[in-house]
């Protein structure tokens, strides 16, 4: 019983191997059949460069512009935020969507978390984070939601600050600084008195 089972084996292992294509036909089969691109000989390694998403993670992140309690920079401000922060924040969400929602249906939105939980920054810490991504900020003094949880008013006002130091009218919206910034409208100084030699 072993003898014809083991020639058997014999017969399977002393046979030659069968012909191989050169490399060239292999590659060009495989690809045919697999699907997998020539220059990849390894499925992990690829030689483009990463995306723009991983050379973005690699910059340094920025500081604010303002510190926290940098309220008094802009009283106007932070007496809306401290009455009203449903207008703060409905402007900040319209700027950070870029447009995609409204000032007036963010601000109700607001509100209505508010009226209802109590603790609107569920939702306001969450525009804190877009914020910070769009604009490679640090996570400062710590993380979105403590600080929106602890410091509410200020933070909102750090961020309307935020937006307005890079160039945003924060009245117009969205739509209203894009039509500014087509136009190529830059806004001098108002000089009081004119001119004088």
């Amino acid at each position: 019983m072993y003898s014809s089972k083991s020639n058997e084996y014999q017969k399977f292992s002393s046979s030659p191997p069968p012909p191989t294509a050169p490399p060239a036909a292999q590659f060009s089969q495989n690809t045919a059949t697999t699907g997998i691109p020539v220059s990849s000989t390894n499925q992990y390694y690829s030689q483009n460069p990463p995306p723009a998403a991983f050379t973005r993670q690699a910059q340094a992140l920025q500081p604010w512009s303002t510190g926290l309690c940098d309220c008094g920079s802009d009283v106007r401000n932070c007496c809306i935020t401290c009455w009203c922060p449903c207008i703060t924040f409905g402007q900040i969400a319209e700027i950070v969507d870029k447009g995609s929602s409204a000032c007036g249906s963010n601000g109700a939105l607001y509100t209505l978390i508010a009226c209802v939980t109590g603790c609107p920054f569920f939702y306001s810490c969450f525009y804190r984070s877009k914020l910070r991504q769009q604009y490679l900020l640090k996570e400062s003094p710590c993380g979105d939601c403590l600080v929106h949880c602890f410091c509410e008013s200020c933070a909102l006002c750090q961020e309307y600050r935020e937006l307005k130091n890079r160039g945003f009218e924060m009245s117009l919206g969205w739509h209203g600084n894009m039509e500014r910034q087509s136009r190529g409208v830059a806004m001098a100084p108002v000089v009081q008195d004119g001119m004088s030699r």
